[in-house]
Formats: C-alpha cells, structure tokens, sequence
C-alpha cells in the first residue's frame, strides 16, 4: 500500500502555486555502500532569492540536506547524514534540487521528502529508496514424477533485475556439487553439464527475458533424485533457490528389468535344485543332467542380457549398458567351455563351443570395453585445440583391434603381450598421460608377462628347471605383479572418472583372461605337458 502511493505521488506530482515538482516514477534500487541520486526538479527557472529546498526523511522528519539563502546548510544536517548527502550546487540555479546520498547503508531505505519554496510557490515529491536485493525464488514443494517423465525445477529472478545484468545462472545438485546446467553472459553452456545430465536439461529460452531461469529435466531416472540448487550471480550479489526432486514409482521399462532380475535368480535356483534332484538319484539321468547343467549356464545370463539392455534404455549409460551385455552373453561360452564333460558332448556342439575358446572371449570383450573407451575419450576431448591426442588415441585403438583380430585367428603368446601395451597408451592418450614416469611403467607390465614365454624357453633348454614348483610359483607371482601393476596403472589414469570403480573391476577381468591365455598357451602346451611326461 505504501509502494502504491509512493508511486502515485510521484507519478501525479504535486502542484502548488505556479511550479510543479517533479520526482521518479517509482522507488529507486542501488547497491548498500554505492551512491544514489534523488531526483528533485523542476521545469521552469525559479527565483533564487528567498528559496528554500529542504530534504527530510518521510516517515520521522529527519532533515537530510537544507539550500537556503543560495547555499546549502550542512550544518542542519542530521549525524547520520553529515558528509553523505549533497546537493548539485551548481544546478540548483537551473532548476535541479537533486540528492546525491554516498555510501548508502540499510538503514538508509525508505522515504525521502524534498520541498521547494520560492516566491512563485511552493511543492513537493516523495522519493522511495530501497537497497538492491537480489531476489531468486524456486519452489515451495517438492517436485514429484515417474520415471521417463520431464519435469520442471523452477527458478525466478526479481523482475527489477534485468536479464542482461545478470552474469551466471548456476543449477546444480547438492549431494555432491554436480553441474547441472550454466548460464553465463547471456548464453547457455551445454557442455558444463555433468555427464548424467548432457541433452538431458535445458533452460525455457522464451522466458530467460523475464527472469525465468526455471530448469527442464527431460526424462527423469532414480538416480536423478535429490535437492538441486539455482544460484544467481549479478551485479556482485548472488542468491539462490532450491528445488526437491522426488520419484513416485517405476516405469514400464523398470518393471521389465526387475522381472528378469527376478526370472534370473528364481529360475538359477529351480534350476540348481533340480541338478541336485537328479544328481541324487541313481537312476542313469546323464541326458536330463547335461540340459539341467546347460539351462543352469545359459538361461540366468540370458534374461541378466536383457534385464541390463533395458536397464541401459532407461538408467544407466550406453557405456556401462553394452559392457554389461557383453559380458552377459559371453559368460555362458565361457562356463561350458570349462565344463569338465565338454568330451561328452556331441562333435556338432564340442566344435562350437571350442569355437568360442577363451581367446575369442578374450578378443571380443576388449574390442568392446575399448571401443567406449575411445568413444568416451574422442567426446571429452572433443573442445581440445591440438588434434594429436585424439589422433593417437585413434591410431592406438586400431592397434588393440587389429591384435585383436590375430587372436581371433589363434594367434597368442607375444600378441597378449602386445596388446597390454597398446591398451594402455591407448587409454593415456584418451584421458592423458599422467606423468612423464607413468610412460615408462606402461612398458613394465607387458615386460612382465613377456616372462612367462621366457620362464617356457629356458625349462624347455635347461632340465634342472624340469620341476613344477619352478613352473608354478614364478607365474603365480608374475600374475601377482602383473594384475598390481595393471590395476595402478588403470586408477591413475582412470582416477578422475566417475565411474573409474567400475571400469577398473570390468579391465581386471579381462586382464585375468589375458593371463589365463597366456599361461594355456606358453606353460599348459609346451611346460607342463613335458615335465609331467618326464
């Protein structure tokens, strides 16, 4: 009610005698210890002699500045205003009575009264002032929605706080301090949002003009749960609104993942008790035992593929989504190729799953992990200036797949080894090189397992080596080394990810596929067979 009439008497001016006095149209906002000018004038010259302009707070009669006699009175200026408050003397004579009020304090908001008499008459305005706050307000409740749905986070600014004066709009996640999305100097910055959140957000360009910075979320997941946070940057001030984002229940596609999780565990152990069944009867059941055993490999993985391929449509990465498949649906190869009746099978199914050996396995799953890491690294390096460490890290990717290509053709040994090193360049050049003495140990853990076909070498020259405790301890400990070394190797490079756990237990299990091939091919063909027979 005061605001509208401080306006109104402003805005109609009052006129008395001859002369109008004229003021601002509305309350006038500044910064606490900058300074202000009241506006006060008048349109027509007035006498100078016997005039009196006097400014006096509104609301307690303080006298803020006297002109009298053709000078100004600081004398009869109030304490708190002695020194900070000042008229423009040498425009009074044209008609201007304006205040310039320095180092303005808190204390200093409200209404300011400037009265002009003259021998023509006399008048007066009413001048508002208010400390500039920045105002940013979000949402009183919190924000719920189902999974896949698009939600708003809303965040408003003053409406006396032009957009072009504000220099960031900042929306992040408390837990954590994730990037959301940024606003800075008049254009949006995608690329500042977290990966989680990449072509997942976005501003209502339409309404950032009138101060709207509210947040889009386009198809909301579980994990995107949480407090978010809009901070305001302007002019020196900054504010800030939260918004809560809470789920409400699962979406189709979460109902699916959940019901092959579930077929997966029940029917892996109706499975596993109808072996044990079987098992216990002495009755000859080997053909019911074999499909039981076959089932108990296959069917859990395949509904996991399934369950984790949804799981990539709705929650999770494409990343994690195809690593995850991957290693689903090559388990089942993996565990009857270690099946200790694999000679029992028919011709037809033994030549097709030794197809699938281990080093096939071992080729496939590195192409794959190693693909989204050259995919991940090629994105992120996207904005650098010099090509030549995306070119390397190309150019040393084609190198793990072409390797790869000669173990699929059965080629192993020193390709094992060779493909430890290129692995790892490969992934320094995608996330950079750590340090000058990192280039040097992804040398050493190819060296490493180089001594497993040198320990073959010298057993098959020296026969005092001939026994299996030299054979076994060496690579029992060449192992060791290797996986320790591979596993530093890997958080180093890898520490600033995310998700640097999860890859690092994905590149220990391939490393462990490696080793196996590598022992298989260098110690069980060409060691152990002859020691045994010795």
């Amino acid at each position: 009610m005061m605001d509208i009439t401080c306006i109104f008497m402003s805005i109609l001016m009052i006129v008395a005698d001859g002369f109008i006095v004229h003021g601002p149209a509305g309350p006038l906002f500044a910064p606490l210890e900058s300074s202000v000018v009241l506006p006060c004038y008048v349109d027509e010259l007035l006498v100078m002699e016997n005039l009196e302009v006097q400014w006096t707070r509104t609301d307690s009669e303080t006298q803020v500045h006297l002109f009298l006699d053709g000078e100004s009175r600081p004398e009869s200026q109030q304490q708190e205003y002695r020194d900070r408050a000042h008229f423009f003397t040498d425009q009074i004579q044209h008609g201007n009575f304006s205040l310039l009020l320095d180092n303005l304090r808190a204390e200093d908001e409200g209404r300011y009264t400037c009265r002009v008499y003259s021998q023509q008459g006399s008048g007066e305005t009413v001048v508002q002032i208010k400390h500039e706050r920045l105002l940013v307000s979000g949402s009183d409740r919190s924000v719920s929605a189902y999974d896949g749905e698009d939600v708003t986070l809303n965040c408003s600014v003053d409406s006396h706080i032009t957009p072009e004066h504000i220099e960031d709009v900042l929306w992040i996640r408390t837990d954590g301090d994730i990037p959301v999305l940024l606003y800075q100097n008049n254009e949006i910055f995608s690329d500042s949002s977290d990966e989680q959140y990449r072509d997942r957000v976005e501003f209502f360009t339409a309404e950032i003009p009138k101060g709207n910075f509210s947040l889009r979320l386009k198809s909301v997941r579980t994990e995107d749960k949480g407090v978010y946070m809009c901070h305001v940057f302007a002019g020196g001030l900054s504010a800030n609104a939260t918004a809560k984002l809470e789920q409400l229940g699962f979406s189709s596609w979460h109902i699916a993942v959940l019901c092959f999780c579930f077929a997966a565990g029940s029917g892996a152990v109706l499975l596993l008790c109808s072996l044990i069944y079987c098992r216990s009867k002495n009755t000859d059941t080997s053909s019911i035992i074999l499909k039981l055993q076959v089932s108990l490999v296959f069917c859990p993985n395949i509904c996991m593929f399934f369950a984790f391929m949804l799981w990539g449509f709705t929650e999770g990465f494409l990343h994690e989504a195809v690593t995850c498949c991957a290693l689903c649906i090559l388990r089942p190869v993996m565990l009857i190729w270690a099946l200790h009746y694999l000679k029992y099978l028919q011709d037809s199914h033994k030549s097709w799953i030794r197809f699938f050996r281990i080093t096939r396995e071992l080729a496939v799953l590195t192409v794959i992990v190693y693909s989204v890491f050259f995919a991940y690294g090629w994105r992120i390096s996207s904005h650098d200036t010099d090509n030549g460490r995306r070119i390397a890290s190309g150019l040393f990717f084609g190198f793990v797949v072409l390797v790869c290509l000669f173990l699929i053709k059965g080629l192993n040994g020193a390709f094992c080894i060779l493909l430890s090193l290129f692995q790892l360049l490969q992934l320094m050049f995608s996330f950079g090189l750590p340090s000058l003495v990192f280039f040097i140990v992804a040398f050493v853990s190819p060296l490493i397992l180089f001594c497993i076909p040198l320990l073959t070498h010298l057993q098959a020259r020296f026969k005092c080596l001939h026994r299996r405790w030299i054979t076994i301890l060496p690579i029992i400990i060449i192992t060791i080394l290797d996986i320790i070394l591979v596993i530093y190797a890997h958080l180093t490079i890898l520490e600033r990810e995310k998700e640097y756990l999860e890859w690092i237990c994905v590149i220990l299990f391939l490393e462990v596929l490696k080793i196996t091939v590598v022992f298989e091919y260098c110690v069980l063909k060409h060691v152990l067979k002859g020691i045994i027979h010795h």
